[in-house]
């Protein structure tokens, strides 16, 4: 067989005759034996922004995250993959990935797409994804037919029905927590510069993509935190988790602030300072605790200088004709709360107590199951340096360092790209014969079956 930069060099050399015939034979071989097709990742990279050029808003609600250039890939790719939430943090969000080719490249090759829809607006999500439809037929012709689309999620059943009439495709679903884990494997052991870990001296350090990842913990956050421990391809266990998590954050601070989405409140939380809400060590020793390796900013209490710093404030108001009890009733806008606390530090400080509690309790299963490798995932993390620092740093402090926290650039799309790579023949799989089919992992490529 020949080897993927061979291939390649075919694919330059050869004339638009026989690339023509080439691409007739690969769509025809797609469409009857669909899920054959092997995703080369040999030479993928992560296209990085231009700082120069910031991102343009969409018309149509879609937001475009980093893509995924996969310049060896030739073969006809004939789905899509869609990991539609159920409502979370900040309501519910549509997630795609596609991959396209780059027709007014000469450069083979193509890239593999992420974009994210609030599932208020699923109609324009599968407005885009007719789109794709539509761009997939006209380049590869008309005996293409339809893109299957592989589903997971809630979404996945909320939505079929609709996603059949408007797309007119073949639906698949598929396990959400068989995606999440195949998605997060994918990432990890095929694309450069795509997990990294956090230090305050090196915020992004990038990880080497690697075969030999098992056992790791994933911890997956989003409405509420689910704690999978994998042991291999295919084998996991979920062993724990909290209901404290995104959720909580979103709930407790649409009460406490006036921010209208999640997103809001990160950026609240990026400029806050929790010192003015929570009670430190320094706030207790007057410095360091250095005898139990506890810093001055460490936080002792969470919240815990709200209840007297408030009460100092009402007394002070009545001391003062501060307004009445009839008069603070009428005022809607604000409470007396928001009028000591800052929004921005409420949203520091609570972000923090939820990331530190996740980050423990984290650590403690990785601890009890013995799991030195710590993924964390899920629409909570969102590239929140804050959010980051805190999960890792919790783990660095409860295991001195012998645990390692991982981040992902992908984090939110684990799933569809692991619906993505389960695409497979009809009759094939879990639905089957999954047993009979020969598991062969090559270094360089995924089978989408």
């Amino acid at each position: 067989m020949a080897s993927v930069s061979e291939a390649a060099a075919a694919a330059h050399a050869e004339g638009p005759r026989d690339r023509l015939e080439r691409k007739a034979s690969t769509i025809d071989h797609t469409i009857l034996s669909p899920g054959t097709v092997a995703i080369n990742v040999q030479g993928a990279f992560i296209v990085d922004a231009d700082p120069s050029d910031p991102p343009t808003p969409s018309d149509d609600g879609a937001q475009h995250d980093t893509d995924i250039r996969l310049p060896n890939h030739i073969s006809v790719v004939s789905h899509v993959a869609l990991d539609a939430s159920l409502p979370h943090i900040g309501g519910s969000l549509a997630k795609l990935v596609y991959f396209s080719h780059e027709p007014d490249s000469k450069d083979p090759g193509g890239r593999l797409n992420f974009v994210k829809y609030e599932t208020d607006e699923i109609n324009q999500c599968l407005d885009f994804i007719k789109k794709v439809q539509h761009d997939f037929e006209a380049q590869n012709g008309s005996r293409s037919g339809k893109m299957s689309i592989m589903a997971t999620g809630g979404g996945a059943y909320k939505y079929y029905d609709r996603m059949r009439k408007i797309l007119g495709a073949e639906i698949l679903r598929e396990d959400e927590m068989d995606c999440l884990i195949m998605g997060l494997d994918f990432f990890i052991t095929e694309i450069p510069r795509e997990v990294f870990t956090y230090d305050d001296t090196d915020p992004m350090h990038f990880e080497e993509a690697r075969a030999d990842i098992y056992p790791y913990l994933l911890v997956n956050i989003g409405s509420g935190v689910s704690m999978v421990k994998v042991s291999g391809r295919r084998e996991f266990e979920r062993i724990g988790g909290t209901s404290l998590g995104g959720g909580t954050l979103w709930g407790l601070l649409s009460l406490l602030t006036g921010a209208r989405t999640f997103d809001d409140m990160l950026k609240m939380a990026e400029v806050g300072d929790n010192g003015a809400v929570d009670m430190l060590v320094g706030d207790i020793y007057g410095a360091d605790y250095s005898k139990i390796g506890l810093k001055s900013t460490t936080i002792a209490s969470s919240f815990g200088k709200v209840f007297k710093m408030k009460r100092q404030g009402e007394t002070h108001a009545e001391d003062h004709g501060g307004l009445s009890h009839e008069c603070r009733e009428e005022d809607n806008d604000v409470s007396d709360s928001q009028a000591i606390f800052k929004p921005e530090d409420i949203s520091r400080s609570l972000l923090y107590a939820v990331s530190n509690n996740i980050g423990q309790i984290a650590y403690l299963q990785s601890e009890k199951h013995n799991l030195e490798h710590i993924y964390f995932g899920g629409s909570f993390i969102r590239g929140h340096r804050q959010t980051i620092q805190t999960l890792s740093y919790a783990i660095n402090f409860w295991s001195k360092r012998e645990k390692k926290a991982y981040f992902l650039r992908h984090e939110g799309y684990l799933g569809s790209v692991g619906a993505f790579l389960k695409r497979q023949p009809r009759n094939w799989g879990r639905r089957n014969s999954f047993e009979e089919y020969p598991v062969v992992r090559p270094t360089i490529q995924h089978r989408e079956g």
